[in-house]
């Protein structure tokens, strides 16, 4: 039986929500604000539906070139920090300019990026650089924090460093590395986006982002709001998709998910 307090955690940001979604259409109401102005939330929900077909083909869009983004970032940033463990010399050559990619705003790359690359790839690489450095940065700083004592236990057995990695590194570096994918999941979908608006401003490009600028030229404000609800309904379930992920991975030995079963 779920207790009062797990309960309360999942209650009251419903109660929250709907009593939000109250007001927003009180006010409307109340203030017959026109809908190309701010549309009610029962109007952008029959929007939704009516233009289903639309955003749905639109979503899907944007929701391939989030996970084309997350996985090259999640297998980039693994890969790389596994090598900066094993040679710090390479680790102090390339870091900084993983840094350098990340302190750059994606929205001046990508239009670099749509001259040089194919649309679809310049939008999957946006995705990349934004979601990587967190994968990269987590995981190498799991990998680097691995007690010191249990390392020299290692060495006293004579395990090899590829046992070592395998054994020892890397189960202490999972919680960090899944920290770093809850991350990257949520940003990948923001380098899309931000991509897509930067393709769609040339007159290409089909994903929510696109339908999003689309709309707010020819004033379709019902149809902004129903792709902009899809977009966080969107970041909402990667996240808590990854996020059960990681708990179903370290629920039965890290204090961070043992913690939540009480």
């Amino acid at each position: 039986m779920m207790s009062p307090q797990r309960l309360a955690r999942f209650v009251l940001p419903v109660v929250v929500f709907a009593a939000g979604l109250a007001l927003w259409e009180f006010i409307v109401r109340v203030n017959d604000i026109q809908p190309y102005v701010l549309p009610g939330p029962i109007l952008v929900l029959k929007t939704l539906v009516s233009d289903w077909g639309v955003l749905s083909q639109s979503l899907g869009v944007t929701l391939l070139t989030t996970l084309e983004g997350f996985i090259a970032a999640a297998v980039g940033g693994v890969a790389l920090a596994l090598l900066f463990n094993q040679s710090k010399w390479l680790e102090y050559s390339l870091f900084p300019y993983a840094v350098v990619l990340q302190v750059t705003p994606v929205i001046a790359i990508a239009p670099l990026l749509l001259i040089y690359l194919q649309q679809q790839t310049a939008v999957i690489v946006c995705a990349w650089i934004v979601a990587f450095f967190p994968v990269l940065s987590n995981t190498t700083l799991g990998l680097n924090s691995v007690d010191r004592n249990l390392t020299g236990l290692f060495q006293l057995y004579g395990a090899s460093s590829v046992q070592t990695l395998l054994f020892l590194k890397l189960p202490a570096a999972l919680p960090y590395m899944l920290g770093g994918l809850r991350i990257a999941g949520g940003l990948s979908l923001i380098g899309a986006v931000v991509a897509e608006i930067a393709a769609g401003s040339a007159g290409a490009g089909s994903g929510l982002a696109f339908r999003i600028a689309e709309s707010g030229y020819r004033l379709l404000i019902p149809r902004m709001f129903a792709a902009l609800l899809l977009l966080s309904l969107a970041g909402i379930v990667i996240y808590g998709s990854l996020a059960l992920i990681s708990h179903l991975l370290l629920r039965r030995w890290h204090e961070s998910a043992l913690g939540k079963e009480s």
